[in-house]
């Protein structure tokens, strides 16, 4: 790989065609008419650059005749580009514009190019080099910045990403169920919730938008999505490393190499690479869990044959082989079973001590190796090409994503549930075609067709129970229960299921932006969905005591039992927006939006409860579609110079909730869907900054969010209440369900606040001008439900973290050391009742202090 490296970035300095001379000289000048010494000057399509010297001079020999540009780069300052129409004895002098001008963020969140704060939609943005500086290098670390994100990860396939409490269902993940938060790179749709736990790579802007928007993206995106962007190959030879070290062996790279291959064909390669230390202590492995150990390759082709067309290639890999990422034992429940099924005496039955209620000691003792292997990547083709004043646009996507884990569900040393491994293989392609652009002066918009295909493998996914299941299992120690101890009735029992999803989704969108009367625009948009799902459910027994005793097979039967169902649905919907804007001045825009939004219907893929005759209950096989009904008020605002403060109000029903169920059956302990009633969130949204010249920036967000079941009369009992009884037609009957109506939906904080600051100043490192900077940010979370039903037991307790950095950073060279989690806080990310509900219940942890240095270079 480093002689391909070599080989390519010495190519890259040798393309190049052989010019006459032309020898441009000049000044660059910033704030205060100040000379810059290290600004970067590169003739624009050509692969020329040099740099400022001491006094802000710079000579560069173009090689072309007038007229041409160069750019003009220099840290704090906005990249500028100057024409050059004849050359002159005299040095041209050249000023930059300070980059504080916040308000003009460039944002492609309506499929085109705007300013943020003339967008009529609630979006927060972070730029590239924020999020690295912050120590955000995936999407995980993102939710630290921005208020309204919950992302919620006990491993990389089982993730919850919401924006606004709203998204995708809490907890354990069900393959059958499409996100509600669209995630895109360089506009191709993310199908699988594993793509936020891979490291960024070349992040050029990150823009999260919240909100139904299934008028202006391809996929639906019920609650918001995800609009990263990376940065494009260049003509101009460039190159960047980045090198992080910190405590827990901590260790990552990040290098990309840039240039031109050809007249009007740029490349790229970047490559990364995170490793890390677990956090947590296997007493009986002697070995560390839940570390990193990511590697990540991009490269791309850029051909920009004329003004007009512009084409992409990419192509992406990322491979985790991380240790694996176990959860802690958080605490025993007593639940409302009888003595004989409580926690503790199962275990003292078994010859086993009360487990160790320590979480944050950081220490397990499983009997289980944790693994957590995934692949994920792809291959795209972008095409842009102007027509008229605007631009139609092509994506074309095939990505796959691979899933090797093992897991041990009993999260202890017993050997009850011993394995449990969800393999997957994913496979998706996606056209998307689209038109952006003013149609008269007053008129512009974004017209679309979207199709997605998918087909998603289960393959030999296993769940396997040990010596001590039969314990757990065995209602009591007389009769036909008391044969559950038979030796080795249960040893090596478990279950192989293959599964395949196969999956279309296909849309018609548009939306228009029609500036009725001065200062009045009126936002209507369409949308068109179609979709199929067809599925292919095979679960088989294996293993256990090998026997032809009906009535041991039938104790057997009770753990695990084969089942096989075909299912095929599809749906289709209309759906839609109008959205009112008003901006009478530059400094203020207030909105208001009503929308109807549609998340696909579901199927169930990991188990489905049985009929009274032991049969797989089908009427539970297919998830009714969400419907989404939207209200929202905003206002943007540039109160005085270098200030921002936006606020939006928003309420959102659902009708027919899609929500995950954790059910006490063993056979489905990966949990299986199901709809709730109807649901509301609603809430109020402020964010700010505010930028000092060069010397202070500041920025704060508050999110408020009141997130409730209004109707869930079917809902699954807590993790306490289970073997609840209730007298029915005069009889004792234990119920596995309650009405949970007007509950809190899990995962949502009421208060989430985050702020930050930084303050730098100029100054000098050896030779290098830059300036030396002091940063921090703060996070808090108040507490919030773990559990699909409200439990008095599964909540989180609210947190807050702080992070900061300090050090010297310049147009090419950056060092600095950094601190996250400051205070060294403990909190859980997630809890979650351990399969089988005995009262046992186990927790996420959130990582430790870290702290370490970073170093940057570009040539």
């Amino acid at each position: 790989m480093k002689q391909s490296l070599l080989i390519l970035f010495s190519l890259i300095l040798s393309t190049g065609s052989v010019f006459a001379q032309n020898i441009v000289t000049g000044v660059v000048k910033g704030a205060n008419n100040v000379n810059i010494p290290g600004a970067t000057i590169t003739v624009r399509g050509a692969n020329i650059a040099t740099v400022t010297d001491a006094n802000g001079a710079f000579t560069i020999d173009a090689k072309q005749q007038p007229p041409f540009y160069i750019r003009i780069s220099y840290v704090g300052y906005k990249p500028q580009d100057f024409q050059i129409l004849k050359l002159q004895d005299t040095p041209v002098e050249l000023t930059l514009v300070e980059d504080t001008q916040l308000d003009e963020i460039v944002v492609t969140s309506r499929r085109r190019s705007e300013v943020l704060q003339d967008v009529p939609i609630p979006i927060t943005v972070i730029g590239g080099q924020a999020a690295e500086n912050a120590g955000a290098f995936n999407v995980n670390r993102l939710k630290e910045l921005v208020p309204s994100v919950q992302l919620y990860a006990s491993n990389a396939r089982n993730t919850t990403l919401n924006i606004r409490g709203l998204g995708s269902t809490f907890g354990l993940t069900n393959d059958g169920i499409d996100p509600g938060v669209g995630f895109y790179v360089d506009g191709v749709y993310h199908a699988r919730p594993a793509a936020t736990s891979t490291d960024f790579l070349d992040i050029e802007q990150i823009e999260v938008i919240r909100g139904p928007q299934g008028t202006l993206f391809g996929k639906n995106t019920t609650a918001g999505a995800f609009n990263i962007t990376t940065t494009k190959p260049t003509q101009t030879p460039t190159a960047k490393v980045e090198m992080s070290v910190g405590n827990y062996n901590f260790l990552q790279a990040k290098a990309s190499v840039s240039g031109g291959l050809a007249k009007n064909l740029a490349a790229k390669i970047s490559l990364s690479g995170t490793q890390r230390d677990g956090t947590i202590w296997n007493t009986r492995e002697e070995r560390r869990y839940s570390g990193q150990n990511n590697l990540g390759f991009k490269g791309q082709l850029y051909f920009t044959p004329s003004d007009k067309l512009k084409i992409l290639l990419s192509g992406d890999v990322s491979v985790q082989h991380p240790a694996g990422y176990p959860l802690v034992i958080a605490g025993v429940a007593t639940t409302e079973r009888s003595a004989y099924r409580q926690y503790a005496r199962i275990i003292s039955d078994l010859g086993y001590q009360q487990p160790k209620i320590d979480p944050f000691s950081r220490e397990i003792n499983t009997n289980t190796p944790w693994k957590h292997n995934q692949s994920i990547g792809g291959i795209s083709l972008n095409v842009d090409y102007k027509i008229g004043n605007g631009t139609l646009t092509s994506t074309t996507a095939w990505r796959f994503w691979n899933w090797d884990p093992t897991n041990d569900r009993d999260f202890s040393e017993l050997s009850a549930l011993t394995k449990s491994q969800g393999n997957s293989r994913h496979d998706q392609y996606s056209q998307e075609i689209r038109y952006a652009g003013n149609i008269t002066e007053k008129l512009s918009g974004v017209i679309g067709i979207f199709a997605l295909a998918q087909d998603l493998k289960g393959l030999d996914q296993t769940e396997e129970v040990g010596k001590d299941q039969w314990r757990f299992v065995q209602t009591s120690n007389t009769g036909t229960q008391a044969l559950y101890s038979t030796p080795g009735l249960l040893d090596g029992f478990g279950i192989k299921t293959n599964s395949t999803i196969k999956s279309l989704s296909a849309a018609v969108f548009g939306q228009v932006d029609w500036e009725v009367v001065e200062h009045l625009h009126v936002l209507p948009g369409l949308r068109f969905t179609y979709d199929k799902k067809d599925v292919d459910y095979n679960r088989n027994t294996y293993g256990g005591l090998q026997t032809a005793d009906a009535t041991l097979l039938a104790l057997k039967a009770a753990v695990y039992s084969n089942q096989q169902f075909n299912t095929s649905t599809n749906n289709n919907n209309l759906s839609g927006n109008i959205t009112l804007s008003y901006r009478p001045t530059p400094r203020l825009n207030a909105y208001g939006t009503f929308s109807t939004a549609y998340k696909p219907v579901g199927v169930n893929v990991g188990g489905l409860p049985t009929t009274s005759t032991g049969a797989a209950d089908l009427s539970l096989a297919v998830v009714k579609p969400e419907y989404v009904e939207h209200y929202e008020l905003g206002v943007k605002t540039k109160p005085f110079k270098g200030a921002i403060l936006n606020v939006t109000a928003f309420n959102t029903d659902i009708k027919d909730y899609q929500t995950n169920v954790q059910s006490p059956q063993l056979g489905v302990n990966r949990g299986y869907l199901a709809n709730a009633e109807k649901v509301n969130v609603k809430g109020l949204e402020i964010d700010g900054t505010y930028q000092l010249e060069r010397f202070l920036s500041l920025n704060a967000a508050l999110s408020y969010l009141e997130g409730k079941y209004v109707t869930f009369t079917n809902a699954p009992l807590p993790l306490e209440e289970t073997g609840h009884t209730e007298t029915i037609n005069g009889v004792a009957t234990q119920v596995a369900f309650k009405d949970a109506s007007g509950g809190r939906l899990p995962g949502i904080s009421k208060w989430n606040i985050s702020g930050g600051s930084e303050f730098s100043t100029p100054g000098n490192l050896a030779t290098k001008a830059g300036r030396y900077f002091i940063a921090g940010d703060v996070s808090y979370r108040s507490d919030y439900s773990s559990n699909a039903t409200p439990s008095a037991v599964l909540n989180v307790a609210g947190y807050a973290l702080f992070n900061a950095r300090l050090g010297f950073r310049s147009e090419k060279f950056s060092a600095f050391i950094w601190s996250r989690n400051i205070g060294d806080k403990n909190y859980y990310e997630q809890l979650q009742a351990a399969a089988g509900n005995s009262g046992l219940y186990a927790g996420v942890l959130g990582d430790p202090r870290t702290y370490g240095a970073t170093l940057r270079f570009s040539f």
